[in-house]
């Protein structure tokens, strides 16, 4: 993930909610064929509840280049070479037309379509504001309509954020913005802190100085586990029984996962020893961690998700979860990550005790606001109970705790849906 910077970057008050990757670039090819790829442009346009599709064209207008408005494998290309620096700027203007409310300035704004116009529905004040029409994008959006009732997740997620964080605008001047609170925000203590702006720099540096004394570094790091059954049962004696236990995961092992004292475990008691060592779990860099999944070769593995979470939370996970949202968003990168990240709380709701079910709806709220979890995999997991992390009687319980989110998030999607039936009479 790329450095964090506010949306409207006339604004520098370091508290800004709206937060968007700063633009990456890579320039490729040489002479006629050179192109410039813009190597996070998915993540700039979820950001902005925006499809991909309109950044990339707006920039080809105001370059006079040619693009490609939908590649299947993420790949954003304009033709010729062009700095990221530039493509910064440009944004800017992209934002103030077909982005911010004209109102209340802030970017929680919704496309509506009808009647050949384009209108921007602010969910955070209410005003509705039209784009103008002479603008070449405007055609570019008008012909490329997306299709009724499948609107863009990110869109969907920009609308419920408004609602979620009701009252608190920023400049908006709107005291009714709020038209349905979310039951987990109650709790003023939860804290909402996501730039990992220095995350990222210490694990640049740090992950650097690693190299030194290398002759040459790998393309990928190298490591070897000795699986003879010697080292296993040597293993298998060295590590304490009782976090061994807390640490199996039923119906994952992968093949090189099976029989012993794994990467996982490793992983595990590593943190384990660092807590005592530190003073505390909370005393762990999150740094640290992620060098060391890195080092185990485990940082992209979803199991790796599920064994922080039993680690690195406790019954304080409502308090520590922001504090760890950077470093996991780092390793939570697809759907099966997503469920290993709420498989492992399961787990650790249940070595806590029926008493902590009910934080379950407190611990998906900041999932969600911190882009840890989607929707739709909160849903899904919600709607059936597992015995894959937990016996079965224990998941339906947990998830009967979780009912008031999950009712939040069914209404809102019911809403928008209503919504958008409206506009379209």
């Amino acid at each position: 993930m790329g450095a964090l910077i506010n949306v409207r970057r006339d604004n520098p008050d370091p508290f800004y909610r709206y937060k968007m990757e700063r633009i990456q670039t890579k320039i490729e090819g040489k002479g006629n064929g050179i192109k410039t790829v813009v190597v996070n442009l998915s993540s700039v346009a979820q950001s902005l509840a925006r499809p991909g599709g309109y950044l990339i064209k707006y920039f080809g207008f105001e370059l006079g280049a040619q693009t490609n408005i939908d590649p299947p494998d993420d790949r954003w290309i304009i033709n010729g070479s062009h700095e990221a620096a530039k493509l910064q700027d440009l944004l800017d203007g992209f934002i103030a037309k077909f982005v911010l409310c004209k109102k209340c300035k802030n970017p929680e704004t919704v496309v509506q379509i009808k009647d050949e116009k384009i209108t921007l529905d602010c969910k955070a004040c209410g005003q509705r504001s039209k784009v103008e029409p002479q603008l070449k994008l405007t055609s570019f959006i008008l012909k490329n309509v997306p299709k009724k009732s499948k609107k863009d997740k990110a869109e969907r997620k920009a609308a419920r954020k408004a609602r979620q964080n009701g009252g608190d605008k920023e400049g908006s001047g709107d005291e009714n913005g709020s038209d349905q609170a979310s039951p987990a925000i109650e709790d003023k203590n939860i804290e909402y802190a996501s730039d990992d702006d220095e995350l990222t720099r210490k694990i640049k540096s740090e992950a650097q100085s690693l190299q030194l004394g290398k002759r040459e570094a790998p393309k990928e790091e190298e490591w070897a586990v000795d699986m003879s059954e010697e080292a296993v049962r040597a293993r298998q004696q060295n590590l304490p029984g009782e976090f061994k236990q807390k640490l199996v995961l039923n119906g994952e092992e992968d093949e090189e996962e099976e029989g012993g004292n794994t990467v996982y475990d490793q992983l595990g008691t590593w943190i384990e020893d660092e807590a005592k060592a530190k003073g505390g779990i909370n005393n762990v860099d999150d740094v640290e961690i992620y060098l060391k999944a890195k080092e185990l070769g485990i940082d992209a593995k979803h199991r790796t998700v599920q064994v922080l979470v039993q680690c690195l939370f406790d019954e304080n996970i409502v308090a520590q979860i922001p504090k760890r949202a950077p470093m996991l968003k780092r390793l939570v990168t697809s759907e099966r990550h997503e469920k290993a990240l709420l498989g492992g709380t399961e787990r650790l709701l249940a070595d806590l005790g029926k008493e902590s079910y009910d934080k379950i709806v407190k611990i998906l709220q900041l999932y969600y606001h911190h882009d840890l979890c989607s929707e739709e995999v909160i849903t899904k997991w919600g709607s059936k109970a597992s015995k894959k992390y937990v016996d079965g009687s224990t998941s339906k319980k947990i998830r009967k705790a979780a009912e008031p989110f999950l009712t939040w998030l069914a209404e809102a999607e019911s809403e928008e849906e209503e919504s958008e039936e409206e506009d379209d009479e």
